[in-house]
């Protein structure tokens, strides 16, 4: 009679389904995230191997993230004409057979070539991963699934630079430590595979240039997607610009850590982890625009705390930003993947690009930043970014909802239909969205 007798339920939370999918779409971000940036705990190991400059070496991190950054969006329209499940599964696999391959790597040319490749391959993940989401999880859900698929990301980034870290350590040898991710990231393609529910909610659509490009020009116009795009990058800027010249902070004097231990603190990824999960939850309950401000604010007050020359506030300095940027983004990422479902627009592939170009771009330019002025130099340039976020997020408290497109759903277009959303249904005479405690996407 409609197509809700014939389509199964979203899932739920509290639902098995709902714990297969954000389970495999945990151990999916982790994946990515874990093979992305790995290098970073081995790049004094390449300079001195390789007998390259720092500068040099830190190019297996961007060449990687500028891939993944420009295979988003093209991927996102063969995700939509083939499988969203089949994409993620030869992503995973691709990106773990690569990994396996760096350690090989003749030289530094094709070591960044396998990197290249990797970065493609994760694109296809993250091209896919918050369509499937918002496509198979009730709208009351989403809040909270984006969060834990978020925390796999950041646990991701800890555990392949520990694991990288400590292998190096072991071994001596950066061969090790690329394979023992890679094969690390081959199991955890085998548990997302053996685990991630089938979509059901998907629609195939042929490939549709033309259907890109104007799900692309969709999703520039939009005041509130820009405002979105441009805290994606300027805060992922920051965050890499952090963790990309912390450790060198540290090993200098008047910490005089050594390369190990400085290591170490890449576990407060973990409470980046929590954080997202929780910010998931709370946008559930309170409303986006009530959960981002602050979340940007805790990420620049770690930032200060970072500046006093102790442990003792590093540390916790450290933790504190990490809380606040993974909470930001979960929320941020959140709400493009919604409000572009109801423009009908590729909101999603043009945030995702928006933020690894950050990664790439502001985290080259944080090294001039250090050079100038060493971790001064950073924390005033990491401040700026934030600033300019919070700027962003302060004038998204008033965004109205945007208004559902009518021909959003029909074939050739750009982006999935979520479920219904009653909150929607009355957009033009509704409140802002400020004034919602529930946003479901838009």
């Amino acid at each position: 009679m409609n197509d809700s007798a014939i389509t199964p339920p979203a899932h739920a939370r509290g639902t098995a389904g709902f714990r297969r999918a954000t389970g495999a779409l945990f151990a999916a971000g982790l994946t990515t995230f874990m093979t992305l940036y790995c290098v970073q705990a081995l790049l004094p190991a390449f300079s001195s191997d390789l007998h390259l400059s720092p500068a040099t070496s830190s190019l297996t991190v961007s060449v990687s993230t500028a891939a993944m950054a420009i295979g988003v969006v093209p991927l996102t329209t063969l995700s939509d004409a083939w499988s969203r499940t089949g994409m993620m599964t030869v992503s995973l696999f691709a990106a773990a057979v690569l990994g396996i391959a760096a350690a090989f790597a003749p030289d530094f040319g094709v070591l960044l070539v396998i990197r290249v490749l990797q970065g493609l391959s994760l694109a296809g993940l993250q091209a896919t991963a918050m369509s499937y989401l918002s496509e198979e999880v009730h709208r009351e859900s989403l809040g909270q699934a984006m969060g834990l698929y978020v925390a796999g990301n950041g646990i991701g980034g800890m555990v392949g630079r520990l694991i990288a870290d400590g292998l190096l350590e072991v071994t001596g040898s950066w061969r090790w430590a690329l394979a023992g991710v890679g094969l690390l990231a081959a199991v955890f393609a085998v548990v997302f595979r053996l685990t991630v529910p089938t979509s059901v909610r998907f629609t195939r659509r042929d490939p549709n240039p033309r259907a890109l490009v104007a799900g692309i020009g969709r999703a520039v116009p939009d005041s509130g997607l820009l405002r979105l795009y441009l805290i994606g990058f300027v805060a992922m800027a920051a965050f890499v610009t952090v963790y990309n010249y912390l450790g060198f902070r540290l090993i200098a004097p008047p910490f005089g850590l050594s390369q190990a231990t400085a290591g170490l603190l890449f576990t407060a990824y973990l409470a980046g982890s929590f954080s997202s999960a929780t910010a998931g939850r709370l946008v559930d309950r309170f409303g986006r625009p009530r959960v981002l401000l602050p979340a940007l604010v805790i990420a620049l007050a770690g930032l200060v705390l970072m500046l006093v020359p102790s442990l003792g506030a590093v540390i916790p300095g450290l933790v504190v930003f990490t809380v606040g940027f993974f909470a930001a983004h979960a929320v941020a990422s959140g709400w493009v993947g919604g409000r572009s479902t109801a423009l009908g627009a590729q909101g999603a592939a043009v945030y995702l690009f928006c933020y690894y170009i950050g990664s790439a771009v502001g985290g080259s330019a944080g090294g001039i930043a250090y050079s100038g002025d060493a971790w001064g130099g950073v924390t005033v340039y990491c401040a700026g970014l934030l600033a300019v976020a919070l700027l962003s997020a302060v004038t998204l408290r008033k965004l109205r909802p945007a208004a559902v497109r009518p021909e959003k759903a029909t074939a050739g277009k750009a982006s999935p239909p979520l479920p219904p959303d009653p909150a929607r249904q009355t957009a033009p005479a509704g409140p802002a969205e400020s004034e919602r405690p529930t946003e479901a996407g838009a």
